[in-house]
């Protein structure tokens, strides 16, 4: 499963960036507000911390031919090359804008997802990930899990190029759930990515690596 950052936050991902290895940046107009920055400075700075690695802006249009125009705008607004997809909600403007823009040849992620079908389908409208929110699914008494393995599935038995690119967590276990669960990739707060590393007993095993070892590495 590969790891990406679904974050605007700068100095957050410059951190990330130091040690983990991300394939790319999702971002969405939530997270925008968020940060507190402008489409123009925080796609500029997020592409000066991944370089080639692969970034996911959202669309905020609503028709089809609007949504194709405002993703090229991006692609050529920031001279992003194969590594940049357009994000597009799952709507019936959205699926029609899916498939121009794979004839346009512009990568598509098909994000808000929350049902097996809305999946397929877009894996049939062009679509390289689809994006099922786990915690939303959780939070109206779904079960984003088996939602997610259901995508995977199809994506499996039907020979689909699509990859499932699971969002929205509010624990690392969700996480862990999602990846047993055949998930290609997942995009993740800091917060988590942060806790994804971290273990009390690791802190202690290095703490008393130290301890044992403190007389007895003598090559200087």
């Amino acid at each position: 499963m590969i790891y990406l950052a679904d974050t605007a936050d700068i100095e957050a991902l410059k951190k990330l960036y130091s040690f983990f290895p991300l394939a790319g940046v999702t971002t969405n107009p939530t997270i925008l507000k968020q940060s507190g920055l402008k489409l123009s400075k925080a796609i500029a700075e997020v592409i000066n911390i991944v370089g080639k690695g692969m970034i996911h802006v959202q669309v905020l249009s609503n028709r089809a031919d609007e949504m194709v125009a405002e993703a090229k705008k991006y692609k050529e607004y920031f001279d992003l090359g194969n590594n940049y997809y357009a994000k597009i909600p799952v709507s019936v403007e959205g699926y029609k804008a899916m498939q121009m823009l794979k004839d346009a040849g512009i990568n598509v992620t098909a994000t808000a997802i929350f049902t097996q079908q809305q999946a397929l389908v877009a894996s049939r409208a062009g679509a390289d990930f689809v994006a099922p929110y786990v915690s939303r699914l959780d939070n109206i008494s779904s079960h984003g899990i088996e939602v997610v393995a259901d995508i995977v599935t199809n994506t499996v038995e039907f020979d689909l190029p699509t990859k499932v690119l699971a969002a929205s967590f509010k624990t690392v276990d969700q996480i862990y759930r999602v990846s047993m669960a055949g998930a290609q990739s997942a995009t993740i707060g800091p917060d988590l990515l942060m806790q994804l590393v971290a273990h009390p007993m690791t802190d202690i095993s290095i703490a008393q690596f130290e301890i044992d070892g403190k007389d007895l590495y003598d090559i200087v």
